[in-house]
This record gives C-alpha cells, sequence and structure tokens, in this order.
C-alpha cells in the first residue's frame, strides 16, 4: 500500500530548503495527524536533537509512522560527505550516517543519503569520487543490514551533484556493487531536470526504488507545476510500489497551505 508522508524539519540552517513543517516537532506532527498524513520525515540536526523515547510518545499521541530519516545536515553543518579527498571527513561521514541509521531503526524507518553522498573535485576524479562512494556505501549496507533496515540514496540533479543524477544510474551502481540492502529514492522534482521519461524509467527500475519524494516541476506542492503527475503516479501504482510518497516541498505559499495542497493531490492520485 502506499502511503503518505510530510517532512519536518529541526535543522536552522536549511530554513530556506523544501520540507513543509519546521522547528516545532509536535506542533507539526499535530497538523500533519489531523490532515491525514501516515507518517512524518524527519531531518534533526543529530541523532540528539530528538530523544527517541520523545519521538516515540509523539508518533503514539498523533497515530503517525516515522517514514525515514534524512541525513543532509551532516554536510550542512558539518561539512561531511562520502566522496571528500580527507580519509577523516569520509570516515567522519559513515559515523554520522550510521548513527543516524540506529535513530531510525528504532522506529523501522530507513535513512536517505543525498547530499552527503557529495562530488567528484579537482581532487579526485569522477571514477576516484565513485570508488569513495562504493566504498563508504558497502560499510553502510552492512549495517543497514546489521539493523533490519534498507539505506536509501537519492539521485539528485546535476546542479547539486556531479555523482548518480538519474534512477539508472543509480541502479546500474547498485547492481555493480551488489549492495543488498540500499534502495533508491524516486524524487520526483529532481527526476523533471533529469530524466528523458520519468514514467518509463520508475517503470524500468522499480524493483530499486524505496522511498518517493512527492513535488512538482518547481519544487512547490504537487498540483502547483506542470509535471505529468497522472502518467508518474500510475507508474507507480502499476508496477507494484509500496512505500511511501513523502512531501519533499517547498512549503509555498505556507507550510499550512503546502500540507493541505500535498494531502489532496495524494488522495487524488494515489486514493
Amino acid at each position: 500500500m502506499i502511503r503518505s508522508a510530510v517532512t519536518i524539519a529541526l535543522v536552522p540552517q536549511i530554513k530556506t530548503g523544501p520540507w513543509i513543517f519546521w522547528d516545532d516537532l509536535e506542533h507539526s506532527m499535530s497538523k500533519a495527524a489531523e490532515l491525514g498524513f501516515d507518517a512524518i520525515e524527519l531531518f534533526t540536526a543529530s541523532v540528539h536533537a530528538v530523544h527517541s523515547d520523545t519521538l516515540e510518545i509523539l508518533l503514539k499521541r498523533y497515530n503517525l509512522k516515522l517514514a525515514a530519516v534524512g541525513t543532509g545536515a551532516g554536510k550542512v553543518i558539518h561539512g561531511l560527505t562520502l566522496t571528500d579527498h580527507d580519509s577523516d571527513i569520509r570516515q567522519k561521514a559513515i559515523v554520522f550516517i550510521q548513527e543516524m541509521m540506529e535513530f531510525g531503526a528504532v522506529f523501522g524507518a530507513p535513512s536517505i543519503i543525498g547530499s552527503m553522498q557529495g562530488n567528484s573535485t579537482p581532487e579526485n576524479t569522477h571514477s576516484q569520487s565513485m570508488e569513495l562512494l562504493a566504498e563508504g556505501l558497502h560499510i553502510l549496507d552492512q549495517h543497514a543490514a546489521s539493523l533490519g533496515v534498507k539505506l536509501i540514496y537519492e539521485p539528485l540533479n546535476r546542479y547539486e551533484t556531479n555523482l548518480i543524477n538519474t534512477l539508472e544510474d543509480g541502479a546500474a551502481f547498485i547492481e555493480k556493487y551488489k549492495f543488498n540492502n540500499i534502495r533508491l529514492l524516486a524524487d520526483l522534482f529532481h527526476m523533471n531536470i533529469e530524466e528523458d521519461d520519468p514514467k518509463e524509467s520508475i517503470q524500468k527500475h522499480i524493483q530499486h526504488i524505496g522511498h518517493v519524494h512527492f513535488a512538482d516541476s518547481n519544487r512547490k506542492p504537487v498540483g502547483c507545476g506542470h509535471a505529468q503527475m497522472k502518467e508518474i503516479t500510475d507508474a507507480l501504482i502499476t508496477s507494484g510500489y509500496d512505500g511511501y510518497v513523502s512531501a519533499e516541498a517547498f512549503p509555498w505559499p505556507d507550510p499550512d497551505q503546502a500540507a493541505l495542497q500535498t494531502i489532496r493531490s495524494f488522495h487524488q492520485y494515489f486514493k
């Protein structure tokens, strides 16, 4: 069954980013529950930002699940990536992600690697960076297995990374290195930029897709852009996708309206 989720960010440094709710965790969860979302996707500065016991209480109080945990603060706040030329920074990136994985695993939720994948740089060629990425993901793949959760890898558009930009490249990477516990994130905003045919790409690589970010072509809530959303959502349904569709979109024109537009769109396409 495809389920709905909405993003909550508790990281001041990413205040301009594409997250629906901000700052007040319980108030945001209350709003999500009131609108009928199934789950939340949480972005925190570290595993210490929210105590697991507190989150468990709030999830039960509002009858919500934890869909996923973001790791982007590792790069935004600490400058950590899996492809940095400095081995100490790479090791710190792995530890940061492992801790986030352990936090999410308490609730059966995967962690997402987006910006922490990094880029190839003048210090490392593209092929060298891809090898460093594979090296780090190999460790994290094994850690996911030990925790009993999946790890979600997000292909980003060309303006955010020069490593992996499409589902096809992501699937080929997973297959090349035989990762068993890594799935891809199909972010509809990034796909609008990079994929020749998002519908076809979803159908072709559905076995590797473990999470979906639900946003329109302009990264506003679905219904506020020009993406061919019915084709895309039909592809997810008919291909047998069984996971979360999570609103990682700008809180436009404000968080409440963005959340309302998202849940209306979710029901339009998935119910």
